[in-house]
């Protein structure tokens, strides 16, 4: 079995979200990202905060695409991400069903993944490499 190892929300206020979950339950600040506005930009500039329950990456961000076609306005669960042994391989299998992709260009130095429409059209993201904050996923027992 693969796990959830990500989970994302969009929201207007990352920085005041994030401040809400680490005072009332505790979560831990990983990192925080701002792309300085341009005043020439038609949508809004892209922010964040990383916060972890020591199990899950957890991101609270402010898109400038609408990756759900709900609108840039759109609060809320935006999409979660599965650790797999190789998300290439997972791509083309993906792929192969028939499995919708999400364009998806990550900003510089962040967290690559892999996006992809699940059969309600909920988006979810592959990955080989772990979130900063989630736990390690381990390989299953021979046995």
């Amino acid at each position: 079995m693969h796990k959830i190892r990500h989970i994302a929300l969009a929201s207007d206020h990352p920085g005041r979200a994030a401040e809400f979950y680490k005072k009332w339950f505790g979560l831990r600040e990983l990192s925080r990202f701002a792309i300085p506005d341009d005043p020439a930009a038609e949508a809004p500039r892209p922010s964040g905060v990383f916060l972890t329950d020591g199990t899950l990456n957890i991101a609270i961000l402010k898109f400038s695409e609408d990756q759900l076609g709900k609108g840039l306005d759109y609060v809320g669960l935006h999409h979660f991400g599965l650790m797999v042994d190789d998300a290439a391989a997972w791509a083309d299998r993906l792929a192969a069903a028939g499995v919708p992709t999400v364009p998806y260009e990550p900003p510089p130095g962040s967290h690559a993944e892999l996006k992809f429409r699940g059969p309600d059209g909920e988006v979810f993201d592959i990955t080989s490499h772990l979130w900063e904050g989630a736990e390690p996923v381990e390989p299953p027992s021979a046995g």
